[in-house]
């Protein structure tokens, strides 16, 4: 109650971090088409500290009814974390002309060589140095450990991976890359390696870094001319977790002062350990030399969720939050949200804010109204038509091929693959379907229905596929 009465006085910058926060952690919560096309338009308009008033702004009426009512919610859950009280959140129409606030100084750009750091001649230690900083803790959430972390088929393998380098830091796989989609559990998994090892060595030096963070630790080192003590830092580690490194891509600076420091501590024996939403030789704007210190180690992939393992996450997140959820509500909710787990998550906020504030229990009918607005946006969106143009843009045929009689396999394939998709993703009946597919038989779609799902279940690729074009329609 005290911190509404009296909120703390909020320095000059703190709109600035707020937002440069708000929009690296919605990059890393969103696809990167979702991301494209709803955050990365908006600007922040202003910030008026007396009304702790903040205004973001969206370039036209269509984004701003959508981002209104999809992500004003969250906007304001992470102003309230950043800024430790209340923040009035206002979404306006950037017009033309409008211009948005801007800091005094940004940590987004790379610096340029500086000859006088870069040549190696010894330098008295400067007043810009003895003031560089770098937060030396883990950074690890202690939340995130190997008995949170759910497994099934799509991550059992990095989950096993994970725990034998937990177990042998520095020797078993150096480097391991894990990659995979938003939402997967890339993270979870790399603080879980932290975690166990810092309860058998509390005194290791382990950092958690995301890849923003570490650019603007170089940045900073350049501005301050402190790289003495950035390299000192990161070289003496004992395990570095660095999440998201695409995030690097077109940074040349960075990945060179990253490559000294992978080389410092691999030749230390201290354990790297990378995540990425790509695979490494699939990397744009990444130098080859890294790539190929990527790939030395153990690259390991997390794939999409399978039914049932979105079931039994959503069992024990609820389970964990002490409302249990049935077997039905799961299958129910698991259904309908198949992109991520972060996804599930949200959903199941969703239901359990539903349930404690009615004080019901938790049924199919009461998760189908906590999540209505979700649901309905879903089903506007995907319909059988929706499905066969993404599916002929992913597989490079034409929409046209999905109603011919045609059976080559480069389209009876994507055709088996659209029919799949429109079962899973709409409510349309198999003749329903058979007949928007040119007019073929309800056994034929049944078939095809069939023979994808139980190709899904062990073609790692092909599941891979789907979840790419699920994304696409979703965003």
């Amino acid at each position: 109650m005290s911190n509404l009465q009296n909120p703390p006085t909020l320095n000059s910058a703190s709109p600035f971090g707020f937002w440069d926060g708000a929009v690296g952690t919605l990059s890393r919560e969103l696809s990167p088409q979702q991301f494209k096309t709803w955050i990365q338009p908006l600007v922040l308009l202003s910030f008026e500290e007396s009304d702790r008033l903040l205004t973001i702004g969206a370039p036209n009426r269509f984004k701003l009814d959508w981002i209104k009512k999809t992500f004003a919610e969250r906007f304001q859950e992470m102003a309230v974390e950043y800024f430790g009280a209340p923040i009035n959140i206002h979404f306006a129409l950037a017009l033309e002309g409008s211009s948005p606030i801007k800091p005094v100084a940004t940590e987004t750009t790379e610096p340029q060589p500086n000859p006088e750091i870069e040549s190696g001649s010894p330098q008295s230690v400067s007043v810009e140095e003895q003031a560089f900083e770098i937060e030396d803790h883990s950074k690890l959430n202690p939340n995130l450990t190997f008995d949170t972390f759910v497994t099934g088929k799509a991550n059992q393998l990095a989950r096993a991976a994970s725990i034998q380098v937990a177990h042998n830091p520095g020797t078993s796989y150096n480097p391991m890359f894990l990659y995979g989609g938003v939402g997967l559990g890339k993270t979870h998994l790399i603080h879980a390696i932290g975690n166990h090892l810092l309860k058998e060595k509390p005194n290791a030096r382990i950092r958690y870094i995301h890849a923003e963070q570490y650019v603007s630790d170089v940045v900073r080192a350049y501005q301050q001319k402190a790289f003495d003590r950035f390299k000192r830092y990161y070289h003496s580690l004992d395990l570095l977790l660095i999440d998201d490194i695409q995030f690097f891509s077109g940074k040349s600076r960075t990945q060179e002062e990253f490559f000294y420091a992978f080389e410092a501590l691999l030749s230390n024996k201290s354990q790297v350990i990378i995540t990425s939403d790509t695979y490494p030789k699939e990397m744009a704007g990444i130098d080859d030399r890294l790539i190929s210190r990527f790939d030395s180690g153990l690259t390991v992939a997390i794939e999409p969720p399978e039914l049932e393992m979105r079931v039994a996450i959503l069992m024990k997140k609820a389970a964990n939050e002490g409302i249990p959820m049935s077997e039905d509500v799961a299958f129910f909710v698991a259904k309908h949200l198949r992109s991520n787990i972060r996804e599930l998550e949200g959903a199941l906020r969703k239901i359990l804010a539903f349930v404690r504030f009615h004080g019901r229990e938790v049924t199919i009918e009461v998760a189908r109204t906590a999540l209505k607005d979700l649901l309905s946006i879903q089903n506007r969106q995907i319909s059988v038509e929706n499905i066969q143009k993404a599916v002929a843009d992913f597989y490079s045929i034409k929409v046209a091929d999905m109603y011919s009689k045609k059976r080559p396999a480069n389209i009876a394939r994507p055709r088996q693959i659209a029919m799949f998709m429109a079962k899973e993703l709409t409510q349309k009946s198999l003749p329903e379907i058979g007949e928007l597919f040119g007019g073929r038989d309800h056994t034929t779609v049944l078939h095809a229905v069939r023979k994808i799902a139980d190709e899904r279940a062990h073609d790692s690729q092909l599941n891979h596929e789907i979840h790419v074009i699920e994304q696409t329609l979703k965003a």
